[in-house]
């Protein structure tokens, strides 16, 4: 068989299963074609993508746009590491720090690699600014966090599937409850915290959206200890709680960034994903110089962060953002959304629960956690033509890129609406 042969949605599901690690759950679904919100499988049945590649396509499935500045600049250069300087890193990390308004940008290419880089960022920090002993820095997690798979990153993980038969594990990190500011203000009182690692919004616990003014206080009571206060906004930034960042201001507003009356301004900043626009691995880590330079050569780096190929492709993605105003759209649409999902918890028995920010949102299910019924829900949710992935059994997740008109939103609605309330008639 040609590598270029067009195979079935069985065929390529079985050669994952022969020869693929199996680190995935995947709903069966073999896709081959994206574009906007749908998304097509290989016997060319289509699909509203309610996932968004976990709010990495925010700007929709291969945005002309971004496409046209991954093929130019693939034509040009696409690779120097950085034993060279290249024509257009110094432009892509000047657009970012005027983009999120901070001195200094470091790129790399995955979340979780920016998760660790502001974890090393962090401990260099505490030991040459903050004058923490050597060997002694820690880093205070939450718990039922997401912050990527690597082993520092589980370290700071309470889900046994991630943890399970992976240790020794990497000390310096503790856990606490999240949105609990009196179990954050008792780890602080230990003077060799270097840094709060949080998401303002817990994405893979099930859309967990913290108390009103959680974040604020966090934030103060860091800066009462001197404290790096870092947001893990790699799944909740670039638009998709219906601000450009979950932790700006009361502005869904594009023209308007965290650089102008932030809610909270992070010390450093965690971004990827929809960096992107799902279009190529670009993640960054954002702080001001008197963090940033305690980096030095030799200190941090990768062969393909900072890529001209993902520079390019990531000022696109961003000048996307602006230009359609997606964060103001996510924030419309996000009100809708919400609302009719309200209306659905009252016509039916089988959903207890909406919640979350913007294009970010989440239904919980009325069943355990440990039962099949979110997944059989999705399972269903496909075949009348939308794609979405339980999370912690009985939570499932609402995502659809930032380009959906509220016709589409409405449509989806329509069809979530139907599904379950068939669902529901039919497991009576």
């Amino acid at each position: 068989m040609s590598v270029l042969e067009k195979i079935g949605s069985k065929e390529a599901m079985a050669l994952e299963e022969k020869f693929g690690a199996q680190n995935y759950h995947p709903l069966p679904v073999v896709l081959s074609r994206g574009e906007g919100v749908f998304v097509w499988d290989v016997e060319g049945n289509k699909y509203y993508d309610f996932l968004s590649a976990y709010s990495a396509v925010n700007q929709g499935h291969c945005h002309p746009k971004i496409i046209g500045a991954l093929k130019n600049q693939a034509e040009k250069l696409t690779l120097t590491s950085r034993a060279f300087y290249n024509d257009i890193l110094g432009i892509y990390e000047k657009y970012m720090t005027s983009y999120f308004g901070f001195d200094k940008v470091l790129p790399m290419n995955t979340g979780a690699e920016a998760v660790e880089t502001a974890m090393k960022l962090a401990r260099k920090w505490g030991y040459e600014k903050k004058g923490i002993p050597s060997n002694k820095a820690r880093i205070i997690v939450c718990q039922n966090n997401f912050h990527g798979r690597t082993i520092s990153i589980i370290s700071a993980s309470n889900d046994p599937s991630a943890t399970e038969n992976f240790g020794p594990f990497t000390p310096g990190i503790t856990s606490i409850r999240y949105n609990d500011l009196d179990a954050l203000r008792e780890v602080l009182e230990d003077n060799n915290v270097a840094a709060f690692l949080v998401e303002p919004i817990q994405g893979e616990a099930g859309v967990y959206v913290p108390d009103e003014g959680y974040l604020e206080q966090a934030y103060a009571l860091c800066k009462s200890r001197d404290v790096l206060f870092m947001a893990d906004e790699v799944q909740t930034g670039i638009a998709r709680t219906g601000r450009l960042l979950a932790t700006c201001g009361n502005c869904s507003c594009p023209e308007k960034n965290c650089s102008g009356t932030p809610r909270v301004k992070p010390d450093v900043l965690i971004l990827g994903k929809a960096i992107s626009g799902g279009v190529f691995p670009v993640s960054a880590v954002l702080a001001n110089a008197d963090i940033m330079d305690v980096i030095r050569p030799g200190n941090h780096g990768s062969t393909f962060g900072g890529n001209p190929l993902a520079c390019a492709v990531a000022m696109a993605a961003l000048e996307v953002v602006k230009e359609e105003r997606l964060a103001e759209n996510a924030h419309y649409l996000g009100e809708i959304f919400r609302k009719e999902m309200s209306q659905l918890i009252k016509d039916s028995t089988l959903v207890r629960l909406v919640r979350g920010k913007g294009l970010l949102n989440a239904i919980v299910i009325n069943d355990e956690e440990e039962s099949s019924t979110a997944w059989d829900i999705c399972m269903a949710l496909k075949e009348n033509g939308l794609l979405a992935k339980p999370t912690h059994g009985n939570i499932i997740r609402f995502a659809p890129p930032l380009i959906m008109t509220e016709e589409q939103l409405l449509d989806c609605v329509g069809l979530i609406r139907k599904t379950i309330l068939e669902f529901e008639r039919e497991n009576a």
